[in-house]
């Protein structure tokens, strides 16, 4: 029986644990953290229970698919709400978009903001669902090792929606600029602007007002759960709080891992924490990249995060809430063209207490909020104090409430933690943006081009960031080293 160490546990590793386990390999995962999971960790304090890293639940057939490999489902291991509203956006005060469960009530919405762009969503989101079809049957599952993986008969007659972005798509379809924020909202997912993202990525739409916006009860960490609890019936073997100092290269072949002073051997590694800090467990010459080629890339945002307990239930708001009161374009700029912290950031809140009771004590609201913003930034707990006031201000405005003196306690998230918790290439939070010089085959491969039986997987490799295509990726890897 052939062994294979894998480094970090996250949904990209636990998901290529889980099958090459099923295919007969000997697998144990290495995490340096004191919990399974990597980014999807869980902050439990007074009773509040807090998602750590993410939060959306989308594209629920990729999840589905995963289970079914192994002749499970989602409901052998943790129950699903559909989301109604899946999540509602905040344009100023009194002036907010919720976005309904079903792309009819959505299309109703519109046509409310602007006549006739219910009909053009409609049309819309069916090129974006036959853009889903090819990405997931035709294109994510492909392990980027050339441009022939792209070139299929569906495809070639789609080559236009790769020549042009999602935001001519969208501008040239919808003018109200409430109507074109919705729907370019999504692509921030994959981690880059609107312009910069090839339209053939509305599938994004599709998922997001076709597919629905889900909670698994108990929060993101039931995914974690269950996917551990699949491995170790596979016989997977985990170690936690077990940093890999560095992996043991004999002949240019990886044979083991050095946890420690301890040798871990393996007939192959796989590394599924960060890519870059992987290679720097290497020898300089044995690496794929460059620090020159790291520093070309387009980055998906960092975050500031804060996790809050709240004395009270809060009003206006739903489970996922958009703060887009602001002008989206000079945010965006602050984190990819001029890297700097925004003036006015836009922001998310996820109050998962409004869905499920378990996140929080009856009576009181779990609230963490999410601004974006470029990776590498300088990070003081002065800036973190400064822009948690700008946000609970803006909140109380907006939503008419007070919040503030209803704060139970804080605790903030940022650049620093996720360099210190997840050795996070310039403290990004969603790996390597998706642009159109950064997709499939030009992203960095899974299979080391210096090192045998070294492959990585994860959001800086194939098929990009989020938590579905890491479950890809991992299935991906896996069918690299133990073809099908």
């Amino acid at each position: 029986m052939n062994k294979i160490n894998i480094i970090g546990s996250g949904f990209s590793s636990l998901s290529a644990a889980c099958h090459l386990a099923k295919r007969g390999y000997q697998v144990e995962v290495f995490e340096k953290n004191s919990s399974l999971g990597g980014r999807a960790r869980q902050f439990q304090k007074d009773g509040f229970t807090f998602d750590m890293g993410p939060s959306w639940y989308w594209m629920p057939d990729v999840f589905e698919r995963f289970f079914a490999n192994f002749d499970k489902k989602v409901s052998d291991y943790y129950e699903l709400q559909r989301l109604d509203p899946g999540y509602q956006v905040v344009f100023g005060k009194d002036e907010v978009f919720p976005v309904h469960d079903s792309i009819e009530k959505i299309a109703d919405r519109f046509e409310l903001e602007e006549i006739g762009s219910g009909r053009k969503l409609i049309s819309f989101l069916n090129q974006a669902k036959r853009n889903y079809d090819i990405a997931i049957e035709d294109l994510v599952y492909k392990p980027g090792l050339s441009p022939l993986e792209l070139i299929t008969p569906v495809t070639i007659k789609n080559a236009g929606l790769f020549l042009t972005n999602v935001r001519k798509q969208v501008e040239r379809d919808f003018k109200s600029p409430k109507l074109r924020s919705l729907l370019q909202f999504p692509v921030l997912f994959l981690g880059a602007k609107p312009e910069q993202t090839p339209a053939f990525y509305n599938f994004m739409n599709y998922a997001d007002f076709g597919l629905g916006t889900w909670h698994p009860k108990g929060g993101m960490i039931q995914i974690v759960n269950a996917m551990v609890s699949l491995a170790k019936e596979l016989g997977v073997r985990f170690h936690t709080d077990a940093p890999v100092h560095e992996i043991i290269i004999n002949n240019k072949k990886a044979t083991g891992i050095r946890v420690g002073d301890t040798i871990h051997e393996a007939d192959i590694i796989i590394s599924g924490a960060d890519y870059h800090h992987t290679e720097s467990l290497l020898h300089a010459s044995l690496r794929g990249y460059s620090e020159a080629y790291w520093k070309k890339k387009v980055f998906a945002p960092s975050s500031l995060l804060f996790y809050m307990g709240i004395d009270k239930k809060l009003d206006n708001l739903t489970h996922h809430n958009l703060f887009f009161d602001v002008d989206f374009d000079e945010h965006a700029s602050s984190i990819y063209d001029s890297p700097e912290w925004p003036k006015d950031p836009l922001f998310y809140v996820n109050l998962p207490s409004i869905s499920d009771m378990t996140m929080a004590p009856k009576g009181k609201e779990a609230c963490f909020i999410l601004i974006p913003i470029a990776p590498g930034l300088e990070d003081t707990q002065a800036l973190r104090d400064k822009y948690y006031n700008i946000v609970v201000t803006r909140m109380e405005e907006l939503t008419n409430q007070s919040i503030r003196e209803h704060v139970l306690f804080n605790k903030s998230f940022c650049v620093l933690d996720f360099v210190n918790e997840y050795n996070s290439y310039k403290g990004n939070a969603y790996g390597m943006a998706n642009t159109l010089t950064q997709t499939a085959f030009l992203r960095p491969k899974l299979k080391s081009k210096k090192v045998k039986d070294l492959y990585f997987t994860g959001q800086l490799t194939v098929p990009g960031p989020g938590v579905p295509p890491a479950l890809i990726s991992g299935n991906i890897v896996a069918d690299m080293i133990a073809p099908l």
